[in-house]
């Protein structure tokens, strides 16, 4: 779920810009998608809280005269949410201190937008969105996002939500600043994880022009269905014929006449395959959503799932068995926390310098993973692979 969709107060562009990765390579996608009710989760919710109380951090220092009483009457309010939790303060402020490392170095104090409506329907039509925070300092337009998530690390690199954004900030600014360069940012704390991609206006301009088919087809729900990883958070992933057929497209596989796959084969199936798992789950999820609405799936039925057991009040339980003479030790267990938990227990500094300055943490490399040729990171030499995985 993105944040255009779980923002309440923002409204919805068909074209959005969070989903341009998924309407520029499936152009009919978007006006299929129309026959599916909008949902949210907690983790969309979790991410808009976090964003909210962000977005607060950089008023107060960027953009609003904001005395110290209001913003912690403001902050009170968030925390007071039942989704809060105490890490989002630390993740906020990563995310305004990198925002503080960009203006800091500039000779004059640059323009700030903070959560700035931008349309780009001169690329898109009837295009907009919000940026979380637009930044203008010298010749050089950064466009900044911030992610909640903890999936995934987003690449900046060639990003077509940052660059749509990118673009609506040129078309409003360009007449009053003299942008030469464009600087995208996202910046996922809770990854550890910032990544930062520049490029010369000329370059996001020949996008935009380059696109401008491509968008219209989109808006006119033209063109061909073409799955593949932007399917995920596609809202008919379920249902999608193309999707199926793509999957059905395995069965290529089964003339084969060797009784064992070479290596080649073995690629082209791991290719065509490897969305299985996530498409087969959304078609349960489908499915149970139709049984419980008391529509007929063929061969399948709701059925209540295994239950749980429950203190009706924990206090009132332990203290009961204490008397009853078992002893206090048995109840509870003590366990240490484990690195990435007492990192965000501790504050960023106190944990480099107790734990990993002072040589209490190693470091192991993580377990060999099989990822597609075009993944950006280094493979791994044959020996090193063969011994890791021994």
């Amino acid at each position: 779920m993105t944040k255009e969709i779980a923002h309440s107060e923002r409204a919805h562009a068909l074209l959005s810009a969070s989903a341009s990765s998924r309407w520029l390579a499936c152009t009919p996608s978007v006006r299929l998608e129309e026959q599916f009710e909008e949902t949210t989760c907690t983790y969309a919710e979790e991410g808009t809280l976090a964003h909210e109380i962000g977005e607060l951090k950089l008023r107060k220092h960027f953009t609003e005269p904001m005395g110290q009483s209001t913003f912690t009457r403001r902050l009170n309010k968030f925390k007071k949410h039942e989704l809060y939790q105490d890490e989002m303060l630390k993740h906020t402020d990563t995310y305004l201190e990198y925002l503080q490392s960009i203006t800091l170095g500039m000779p004059v104090a640059p323009y700030v937008a903070v959560e700035k409506k931008i349309k780009y329907d001169a690329y898109a039509p009837e295009g907009f969105g919000t940026v979380d925070c637009l930044i203008i300092g010298g010749d050089t337009l950064y466009v900044n996002d911030f992610k909640y998530g903890k999936g995934v690390p987003v690449q900046a690199e060639d990003n077509p939500q940052l660059k749509l954004y990118a673009l609506g900030a040129y078309l409003e600014y360009s007449f009053l600043y003299p942008i030469k360069n464009v600087s995208l940012a996202i910046i996922q704390p809770r990854l550890d994880s910032i990544s930062e991609w520049t490029c010369p206006i000329e370059y996001l301009l020949e996008w935009g022009e380059s696109i401008k088919p491509i968008a219209q087809k989109a808006f006119n729900g033209e063109g061909e269905f073409i799955p593949g990883e932007h399917c995920k958070f596609c809202r008919a992933k379920a249902q999608c014929r193309a999707r199926a057929e793509e999957f059905s497209a395995l069965a290529d596989f089964t003339n084969l006449k060797p009784p064992l796959l070479s290596n080649e084969e073995v690629g082209q199936m791991l290719v065509k395959g490897q969305h299985i798992k996530s498409w087969v789950e959304a078609l349960k999820e489908y499915a149970l959503g139709e049984c419980l609405k008391g529509n007929e799936i063929a061969g399948w039925k709701a059925v209540e799932g295994r239950g749980s057991r429950d203190y009706v009040n924990i206090d009132v339980a332990f203290k009961h068995l204490k008397e009853n003479g078992i002893d206090d030790a048995l109840l509870y267990e003590r366990t240490p926390l484990t690195v990435a938990k007492l990192e965000k227990v501790l504050k960023k500094e106190e944990y480099r310098s107790l734990l990993e300055e002072a040589g209490h943490i190693v470091k192991s490399a993580g377990k060999p993973a099989l990822a597609l040729a075009s993944d950006k990171r280094q493979a791994i030499s044959p020996p090193d692979a063969a011994s890791d995985f021994q």
